[in-house]
């Protein structure tokens, strides 16, 4: 497996890129209190963050090819029991869905993104394109398909701030074609860095993950989405996979409730092929493991008040690949990562909460 490596380069704004009409779904929660992670002393006081507020836009562009969801928020004081109805505070429906927040996330930090994704031909889906396209967004690949509803979850939102999501696949899970169309695998060829998630078809994560590994163009690959194996053939073609500790768990089939469990889960995963595990554990923080070194830890930057976690391991995933981009060492990745998803959940919904490069970089600033 090849491993990352990427010139130091700079962002790009917003208002300099061209938007053209295109042509026709998270969190992470955590059970167990801090005190289970120990983290090693990580000296953040002398790591030097080196993140341009205004970056210039000679840069590779961050593509995300994944999901795009309706959120349908009910705000409740608590989950019901079998058998029983209960009502809701309030009921909304927002923009989200794991690639579409990872695209939305890095369009807000200053990078030119492009979403590869699927809307149906109604409400939930324009109300989709048009949160896409008001975030920055470039849409040259989002497909139209007349023949399914758009993707949509129902969010059960706790008065605590922890969510239980429900998912309806529709666009993201039907009508693909078998063999992507050649402009869309040029467009991940041409990419900085590729996102990818589990809310669509493995067949279509394959086919992106090999062509980004044949133009050199390292993949990223959220773990997030349906619970099924993960194809031995799509693993080959990762260079980073990012669960969080549950996913983790899950898919390893071992424990992940100390520091020393995650590391052996995280080995498991060096076993499969996947050189670079990014673990995102909550309220816990986050760690990095790259096969032969030691682990990098970051703790989190806790948020003063939790509204809402929907979103934040996708802001988390994409603010780290954005500042991968950059150049910036794996522990200002890190950091700048928890930055992010630590302004996330200060905001109710996905794509809503997503936090600006400016607000990232003031609140490290201040940490």
């Amino acid at each position: 497996m090849q491993s990352l490596t990427m010139n130091q380069t700079a962002l790009s704004q917003p208002s300099q890129w061209h938007q053209t009409n295109q042509p026709n779904t998270n969190s992470f929660t955590t059970k167990n209190p801090i005190q289970f992670l120990r983290f090693r002393n990580t000296n953040h006081q002398n790591l030097q963050l080196r993140f341009a507020v205004n970056p210039s836009s000679q840069v590779p562009p961050v593509v995300v090819v994944g999901s795009a969801n309706a959120d349908i928020y009910v705000e409740i004081d608590r989950l019901p029991k079998e058998g029983e109805t209960i009502s809701a505070k309030s009921g909304q429906t927002l923009a989200g869905g794991k690639g579409a927040n990872q695209a939305s996330c890095g369009a807000k930090l200053s990078h030119p993104t492009y979403f590869v994704g699927q809307v149906g031909n109604d409400a939930h889906g324009n109300l989709l394109a048009n949160a896409l396209r008001d975030g920055g967004v470039r849409l040259d690949y989002l497909t139209v398909v007349p023949s399914a509803p758009t993707g949509h979850a129902v969010v059960m939102l706790q008065s605590s701030g922890q969510n239980s999501i429900v998912i309806v696949g529709g666009t993201n899970m039907s009508c693909w074609p078998q063999t992507l169309p050649p402009q869309h695998l040029e467009v991940v060829s041409s990419a900085g860095i590729v996102l990818l998630q589990r809310e669509i078809p493995d067949f279509v994560n394959v086919q992106v993950a090999k062509a980004a590994r044949n133009a050199g163009v390292p993949v990223i690959f959220d773990a997030g989405g349906f619970d099924a194996p993960i194809p031995q053939e799509l693993l080959d073609f990762v260079d980073i996979f990012s669960p969080n500790e549950s996913e983790l768990a899950r898919l390893t089939g071992l424990p992940t409730e100390s520091f020393e469990d995650i590391t052996q889960a995280a080995v498991k995963c060096h076993k499969l092929g996947v050189k670079q595990v990014l673990v995102k554990l909550g309220s816990k923080g986050s760690a990095l493991f790259i096969e032969g070194e030691e682990p990098i830890q970051q703790p989190a930057i806790f948020a003063k008040t939790v509204i809402d976690t929907t979103g934040a391991g996708d802001t988390f995933t994409a603010a780290f690949a954005v500042a991968l981009v950059e150049g910036k060492s794996k522990k200002e990745c890190l950091r700048f990562a928890a930055a992010a998803a630590s302004l996330c959940v200060q905001v109710k919904g996905a794509i809503p909460s997503m936090p600006d490069r400016k607000s990232v970089l003031e609140l490290l600033n201040h940490h």
